[in-house]
């Protein structure tokens, strides 16, 4: 990365904000360009700084983290990292993703120096990964979420699929809060998804968009029967994979196994099991994300006589995940996050 990264870090602790600042001038390729105590100065001094990325609190005085977020996308949309404890912080963290935010760091509640100095390369990473985002105060309108319309569609005499399984990441808790409020409560076929997301935060997710939602929607548990009309959001921390029970009956199973991946849950672990198990009549869908999980798994659909689906460059906040499966020619459909719910309602 040859670019130098420009942030500014927002934080009403002092102590905070002099060791965020620390953490990441060590990296070559950063710059702290400033810091803010609240979001009401932070405001400011985006005006007048004009960082590429901001990292944030979210218990601020005058203009908290949330506040922050909403008024700065509404403004000029801007790639920015909250820092939230997840014992204490969980829902007003979601709330902060709605509201545009395109990633966060989990900070330790002690704030002892070596608590705080342990987050340093996971906060590097976040950081240098939001840089490449492209965040649109258009990404999500709330009221249009809360109030979706379904239009009626017309489905083939013939269903094609069996299964949706979904991979998504960076931007994803925005476009699922897009996507998934579009869909009818008689959906055909299950949709499982994998979102990337720490341990403590999918099940709280699952919650707030199954309230929004006409289709059921809740955090995927062992033994789940897959069937239609629900969508299970993986566990963070562990895989999902299906097990078949009977020719009607598939189980969900969650496993720790295997450990030598990227990420758990994986896409690419989801994927295969579903090729393995729904072989050519699995739909795979790779939304927005960073880096190429869901381009092994999209081979394994693909192989099995299935189909994928990948949502566009212009609508991705990261366009890393659907690109790998574009460039090694995975994708059969390219789709906007606006198009996409009826891209599936058309598919089943």
């Amino acid at each position: 990365m040859s670019k130098v990264i420009r942030v500014l870090v927002v934080d009403d602790s002092a102590y905070v904000r002099k060791v965020v600042r620390e953490m990441l001038s060590q990296s070559p390729f950063m710059e702290v360009v400033g810091t803010a105590r609240d979001g009401k100065e932070a405001l400011q001094m985006v005006e007048s700084l004009n960082p590429d990325v901001v990292t944030s609190d979210l218990m601020m005085p005058e203009l908290d983290g949330i506040g922050f977020v909403r008024e700065q996308m509404a403004r000029k949309p801007l790639p920015i990292v909250m820092m939230s404890c997840v014992e204490e912080d969980s829902d007003e963290t979601l709330s902060a993703l709605d509201a545009g935010a395109v990633d966060f760091v989990q900070k330790p509640t002690a704030l002892a120096v070596e608590k705080m100095f342990e987050m340093r390369d996971q906060l590097v990473e976040t950081v240098k990964m939001a840089a490449a985002a492209r965040p649109s105060r258009n990404s999500v309108d709330s009221s249009r979420v809360l109030a979706p319309t379904l239009e009626p569609h017309a489905r083939s005499a013939e269903q094609r699929f069996d299964i949706v399984v979904l991979g998504i990441s960076t931007g994803g808790p925005q476009a699922l809060r897009f996507l998934v409020p579009r869909l009818p409560s008689d959906f055909p076929i299950p949709i499982v998804i994998v979102l990337h997301m720490p341990v403590g935060y999918t099940a709280m997710y699952a919650q707030r968009l199954n309230e929004i939602s006409e289709i059921d929607v809740r955090e995927a548990e062992h033994g789940d029967q897959i069937r239609a009309g629900q969508v299970l959001i993986a566990q963070a921390g562990k895989h999902l994979l299906f097990k078949r029970q009977s020719r009607n009956k598939v189980l969900a199973h969650l496993s720790m196994q295997p450990i030598d991946m990227a990420h758990r849950p994986s896409v690419d672990v989801l994927f295969q099991s579903a090729a393995e198990v729904f072989r050519g009549r699995t739909l795979g869908v790779v939304m927005t994300g960073m880096g190429s999980e869901g381009k092994a798994g999209a081979a394994w659909i693909k192989a099995q006589g299935g189909s994928i689906y990948t949502e566009s460059e212009e609508t991705c906040v990261v366009y890393g995940m659907p690109s790998c499966v574009v460039e090694a020619g995975l994708s059969d459909k390219i789709v906007r996050l606006e198009e996409m719910a009826s891209a599936l309602i058309g598919a089943t």
